[in-house]
């Protein structure tokens, strides 16, 4: 397929470098708000690129991934010039309706992952979730998945709000723990790197064992002596606050 990419941030790059890797497309463009960002992913891609959406050449599938907000403004324009093309969104959070009224082939096109642009990763382990106005577009966005990814799963708008949301749970509030533990550790000259052996474990466990099984810690039994004392130690009160939240959930959950 011929497909253009609307976007060039952490997300696209990745997913830009796994379609031209797939080699059964071209990518025939970049469009991006931005000249440095376009020009970037284009020159890792060895495509055109442009600023302007009324430069946006030909292509059977346009892959947007850009801010929810963007994603919006985006679409009537784009479908008006393009108006037989596949439209995908590749946001969690965004129902697939956002197109209705404006595209008459559309869906959703969202690999769950955490993206940097500096970052490698295997597409081919990424779960993605896709859905559809019609079974035709279905077929399409099923059939692109699977030459990036080797786990393609349909799922409808309501279903992929939930998963998002426990997307957030699972990696940004967990990434925010890391921050938070690298903050307590700083002042003591403690280098972060000493709890990446922790962190690893703490993955691994969850491929053999449900989450609720495998929580340790002052938590589970609700050590007040351990926890008080801790709390002390907090200076900034929102992470206090966090420290006590969670500490009660775990108690509470199990």
């Amino acid at each position: 397929m011929r497909i253009g990419l609307i976007g060039a941030g952490n997300l696209m790059t990745n997913l830009g470098k796994a379609l031209a890797s797939a080699k059964e497309h071209e990518i025939v463009q970049v469009w991006s708000r931005t000249r440095e960002s376009a020009q970037a992913l284009a020159a890792v891609l060895c495509t055109p690129f442009t600023t302007d959406l009324d430069c946006v050449v030909e292509a059977d599938v346009y892959i947007l991934a850009v801010k929810d907000s963007a994603l919006e403004s985006l679409i009537p324009q784009l479908t008006r010039l393009h108006p037989d093309a596949l439209f995908l969104h590749t946001a969690g959070s965004m129902p697939m309706d956002v197109f209705k009224g404006y595209g008459r082939h559309y869906g959703v096109f969202y690999p769950m992952q955490t993206f940097s642009k500096n970052k490698e990763v295997n597409f081919r382990e990424i779960p993605v979730f896709v859905e559809a106005n019609n079974e035709n577009a279905l077929e399409v966005v099923k059939n692109l998945a699977a030459t990036v990814s080797d786990a393609v799963y349909e799922l409808t708008t309501e279903q992929r709000k939930y998963l998002h949301l426990a997307a957030v749970f699972a990696c940004n509030f967990t990434n925010h723990c890391y921050d938070l533990a690298a903050r307590v550790l700083e002042p003591q000259g403690i280098p972060f790197n000493v709890m990446l052996p922790l962190i690893d474990e703490t993955a691994r466990k969850v491929h053999d064992l449900s989450p609720h099984d495998a929580q340790t810690g002052p938590a589970v039994r609700y050590d007040e002596n351990v926890i008080n004392r801790q709390m002390a130690m907090i200076d900034d009160e929102n992470t206090r606050q966090i420290y006590k939240l969670l500490s009660q959930s775990i108690h509470d959950k199990l």
